[in-house]
């Protein structure tokens, strides 16, 4: 059966690619199929300046799902920092207790076997099977939905969800040979974060300038502004949590008093709130009144007993 003929969009993408393409250490020849899953984990709703040096330190403290697994959740998030929505450690961990439990700490390159682990979605597994594996996906972040809505629909920006007929259509647009396909995926999504971006697209400097029909159009502003929802941040239940985890990050042992949470965050009614969601989410622990960073079941290490953490 004949493959259905390359989009005008690609080759332009492609060679825009080829020129441009930031050197970043998860697209290099010497990355592992884990390497590429974490950096997509770290990635979500954060950009790469952000993540890469935390990426950097996870490769060389924990450069695989055993040595992952056999942490603490206390290091784990201990060592997310400042990266934000810090469940993504959590899940990362337990991701990768499940490649050692299920695959023998070996990445599955296969689309069910990877949807089948914790924490990995639609997305996930498609951006692995395209980087990690350089198989055929479709692989649609916000940066590929607002390429492909701007050149084809010549709308300033997707809708806020993604729908069938959108996927379908990317979808179409995927080249049919995986190396090609890798390429493409990546190299559109890297437009979106580089040229085509949110707030201020450098059209000059597009690839897809001759053939966007939003450029055409004359820019038209976004007919959707009035009803996408803005999350606000300061002085919310989330800023709360983000500064009591941040208390619990840097205390030597992992733990907060009363007293020190209660300086930390002053309203008693939105610090419980924040308190309890961490505690609920697993993120914390009830200890002596006050808080502390949970110590959760460490897998085996791959040569030994289950590692020590180093908060008492």
């Amino acid at each position: 059966m004949p493959h259905p003929p390359v989009s005008p969009l690609v080759p332009p993408v492609l060679a825009w690619f080829d020129a441009h393409r930031r050197d970043l250490p998860w697209r290099a020849a010497d990355r592992t199929p884990w390497s590429v899953l974490v950096s997509e984990v770290m990635l979500q709703q954060t950009p790469v300046s952000r993540a890469l040096p935390v990426w950097r330190a996870w490769q060389q403290r924990w450069p695989g799902p055993a040595d992952l697994a056999a942490a603490g959740h206390d290091e784990v998030l201990r060592a997310w920092g400042r990266l934000g929505y810090p469940r993504r450690a959590l899940r990362l961990h337990a991701c990768a207790v499940a490649v050692v439990e299920r695959h023998a700490g070996a990445l599955p390159d296969d689309e069910a076997a990877l949807l089948a682990l914790p924490g990995v979605g639609e997305y996930t597994a498609a951006a692995v099977l395209a980087f990690a594996f350089g198989r055929r996906s479709v692989v649609l972040d916000t940066n590929v939905r607002r390429v492909l809505a701007r050149a084809l629909d010549a709308a300033a920006l997707p809708a806020p969800h993604l729908t069938a007929a959108e996927r379908a259509r990317a979808g179409a647009l995927v080249p049919a040979d995986g190396p090609t396909a890798a390429r493409w995926n990546a190299a559109v999504m890297e437009l979106g974060a580089l040229v085509c971006t949110a707030r201020s697209p450098d059209c000059d400097g597009c690839p897809l300038a001759t053939r966007c029909a939003w450029l055409a159009d004359g820019r038209p502003p976004d007919a959707l502004a009035g009803s996408r929802r803005r999350q606000a941040w300061h002085g919310t239940d989330r800023q709360a949590r983000g500064a009591l985890m941040a208390v619990l990050r840097e205390s030597p042992s992992g733990t907060a008093t009363p007293e020190v949470l209660a300086t930390t965050w002053a309203d008693a009614a939105q610090r419980e709130r924040a308190a309890a969601g961490l505690v609920s989410d697993g993120l914390a622990e009830r200890h002596d009144g006050g808080l502390r960073l949970p110590r959760g079941p460490r897998a085996a290490a791959p040569d030994g007993p289950p590692a020590v953490s180093d908060a008492p």
